[in-house]
């Protein structure tokens, strides 16, 4: 271990509190259904925050876009539309990587 200041460093790597894939700026398209799809669980609802591991201002984008897109009739809304709709396309140019 390193030492700094006469005492023994021990912080270990500590894993990041947001997604480091989506930058502070970065903007989700409510016309983009499959990568909105990531932040929907089963059951239809918005994935919560702690979860996704999203800022609250992305967060708060991402249920923007969600809301708008069911609106458009891009995503299904509600329980039972998840049981017999299928999932949306993937057309996205950025596919997830995990």
């Amino acid at each position: 271990m390193e030492k700094e200041n006469g005492r023994e460093n021990t912080k270990k790597n500590v894993r990041s509190k947001y997604r480091t894939e989506y930058s502070g700026d970065h903007n989700f398209d409510y016309k983009d259904p499959a990568s909105l799809a990531r932040f929907i669980g089963d059951a239809g609802k918005i994935t919560p925050a702690r979860i996704s591991k999203l800022s609250i201002a992305q967060q708060k984008q991402v249920s923007a876009a969600v809301k708008k897109a069911r609106n458009l009739a891009l995503l299904p809304s509600g329980t039972d539309a998840y049981d017999t709709a299928p999932r949306p396309e993937l057309i996205s140019p950025v596919p997830f990587e995990a």
